[in-house]
């Protein structure tokens, strides 16, 4: 790597109001104890060093109270997963009365399908985008078939032009038009996982309420990573996970949004009794009163293990503000972008949008020789000590994560790739 660059980098790190959250969070280290390159926050976020302590209070109390931890734990277990709405709904753009944390994505998406998947003779088909995330297929090819519908006539699965890796707006748009008397929903991702393609959401609700459809979206890459406003975009209903860039851990809990306006409406709904009135819940009674707002839709308590760090994220996020980590996202990853371009793009496709508002802070990289050297060139990466990964068919994904990467990551990570498609 050339001197202005890595001088460059120190400049812009020693300027970073955010270069010390970096110290918040554990760093994964190879099998010599030398730091590792971790750029596979799009992946799993890297553990924030306060929820061992927090994780450990929850043992510490479960040991010292048994069940009397739902009341009388630190941190009540009750109310435990309640503690992360304002939180989660600050990120999401959302009422905290919207916002809830619960189960996994996917099961949050069939309970969400299960109130907003409504399909009729006319109208039974879902759009989703083509080479949308497979348990996001599973999910709504079997919501088709349990309604009674074909998957094969009733899913619309819309791909990117031939030749092209992005889908385009203007092809949401178009075929909403043309079809949209047949789509009962559109399930859209905010950010597409394999190319890192991040949405205008605005735009897609518009688009759907003007032809009538539910809009949901599947925000596991876009929550955390990109800037959202659900409540005033209108829209529907949305999951997504929380191990990726909120940093919640392996199998963390997920979450769901439901827009205020569906509040009230006797929407059908599969039930549980955590979804149940929080003021009676205990009663048992026989008639399900849902609780207010998206807290209606859930079913069981909580893991409070799988919860407990998601709130030391949460608490980090709201630490930096989004406003100085969307600024830092967008200045690494246009710096990463900037430097393969210059340094690799004979040799490197960049297959995610070059406009920052397009895109958050993944690069999908495509290796130009093909399949095969672009594995050989991934392994390799691996071997020097940089954790990215390799999305089938030909993607390297890398993600500099404004929490806790920094720019001298980005100089480096770029440095190791030259010297990687050299070998």
């Amino acid at each position: 790597m050339n001197n202005e660059a890595m001088d460059f980098a120190a400049q812009m790190d020693a300027a970073d109001a955010l270069a010390q959250m970096s110290e918040r969070f554990a760093l994964p280290r190879g099998s010599e104890g030398n730091p590792l390159l971790y750029l596979c926050g799009h992946s799993l976020g890297l553990a924030p060093r306060g929820a061992r302590a927090l994780v450990d209070e929850q043992l510490d109390d479960w040991e010292q109270l048994g069940v009397l931890g739902h009341e009388g734990a630190r941190r009540p277990w009750i109310e435990f997963a309640d503690a992360l709405r304002p939180g989660l709904a600050v990120l999401a753009g959302a009422d905290s009365k919207e916002v809830v944390a619960m189960n996994s994505l996917t099961a949050n998406l069939h309970l969400m399908l299960a109130s907003f998947y409504r399909p009729t003779r006319e109208r039974s088909c879902i759009l989703i985008e083509g080479g949308a995330f497979s348990s996001d297929r599973h999910a709504v090819a079997s919501q088709i078939a349990w309604h009674g519908y074909d998957p094969a006539s009733s899913l619309i699965e819309l791909r990117p032009e031939p030749g092209g890796d992005l889908i385009d707006p203007e092809q949401i748009e178009t075929l909403l038009r043309e079809r949209g008397e047949q789509i009962a929903l559109v399930l859209w991702p905010g950010v597409q996982f394999r190319t890192g393609q991040a949405f205008d959401i605005t735009r897609l609700a518009r688009a759907c309420r003007a032809t009538g459809c539910t809009l949901g979206l599947d925000l596991a890459h876009a929550i955390g990573n990109v800037p959202l406003q659900l409540h005033g975009d209108e829209v529907d209903f949305a999951v997504w996970c929380s191990y990726k860039y909120l940093n919640g851990g392996p199998g963390a809990i997920g979450g769901a949004f439901v827009h205020q306006k569906h509040f009230g409406v006797d929407l059908p709904r599969l039930t549980g009794w955590w979804g149940h009135e929080s003021t009676t819940r205990f009663a048992m009674g026989e008639q399900f009163v849902p609780g207010a707002g998206a807290a209606g839709w859930q079913l069981s308590n909580p893991s409070i293990l799988a919860t407990a760090p998601l709130i030391a994220s949460l608490q980090l996020f709201i630490s930096a503000g989004l406003p100085a980590l969307l600024q830092k996202s967008r200045a690494l990853t246009g710096f990463l972008a900037q430097l393969i371009l210059q340094r690799c793009s004979d040799a490197v496709q960049i297959v995610s949008p070059l406009r920052a508002e397009a895109r958050g802070c993944q690069l999908s990289l495509r290796i130009n020789a093909g399949r095969n050297a672009g594995l050989r060139a991934f392994r390799q990466l691996a071997s020097l000590g940089v954790v990215a990964d390799w999305r089938e068919p030909d993607i390297i994904r890398v993600a500099p994560v404004p929490l806790y990467n920094s720019f001298a990551d980005v100089a480096r990570y770029v440095q190791l790739l030259a010297t990687a498609l050299r070998a």
